[in-house]
């Protein structure tokens, strides 16, 4: 693609780093922003640095969060009793969108993905378990995505608290084998988390 301006071209450059985003998806959304008045781009500009220098992540569940505690797991309306386990931010909201679940939630920050390099140590698994031992957590629900990498980190995290008095539950699989968490409907989601199985029970299936 040729460019008429060096300025234009490291735009859009850096726009098509975005994942999903080619060159000419690039191009359109940078001859956007140039068509915008100075200050809604430069709002957009403070949004995006603010964003990347402030964010932080909840020092007890590992959301994204604004400030040291997040919302959910400050809020005293929260059933601090029942942890649901997801792999990342985008499934805590999915699952707070079906407004079917009130506990808590745990971030693992990816899933086990041997062919990624990715193991136990990766993910905030040791810290899952502390929640558990310092708490009185009645139930843990495994809300991970129903691919090969979600299984595995599933059967991983059932080793490690099958010993502690809990309840684990996994979601129900309305959800089709090597579906995204953060792509399915509220609906079926919101069933999926209401109809909830022991996950032991899910094995024999």
């Amino acid at each position: 693609m040729n460019f008429s301006s060096k300025l234009l071209e490291n735009a859009v450059l850096e726009f098509s780093k975005l994942p999903g985003i080619g060159q000419k998806t690039a191009l359109r959304l940078v001859l956007h922003l140039l068509n915008q008045d100075k200050s809604d781009v430069e709002r957009f500009s403070v949004a995006m640095t603010k964003l990347r220098n402030e964010i932080q992540h909840c020092r007890v569940c590992f959301n994204i969060s604004d400030h040291t505690v997040c919302e959910i797991c400050a809020s005293h309306k929260r059933d601090r009793g029942t942890i649901c386990v997801v792999e990342d931010t985008r499934d805590v909201m999915a699952i707070e969108n079906t407004n079917q679940y009130n506990g808590v939630y745990h971030v693992l920050g990816g899933l086990i993905s041997p062919m990624d390099g990715v193991g136990p140590s990766d993910l905030e698994v040791d810290t899952l378990v502390e929640r558990i031992k310092a708490n009185e957590v009645r139930e843990v629900i495994f809300a991970l995505s129903a691919t090969m990498e979600g299984d595995t980190t599933i059967f991983y995290l059932h080793k490690r608290l099958k010993d502690f008095k809990i309840n684990i539950s996994t979601i129900a699989r309305g959800i089709a084998f090597g579906g995204e968490l953060e792509y399915v409907d509220e609906i079926t989601l919101g069933r999926s988390i209401a109809t909830r199985v022991p996950y032991e029970s899910s094995l024999a299936k």
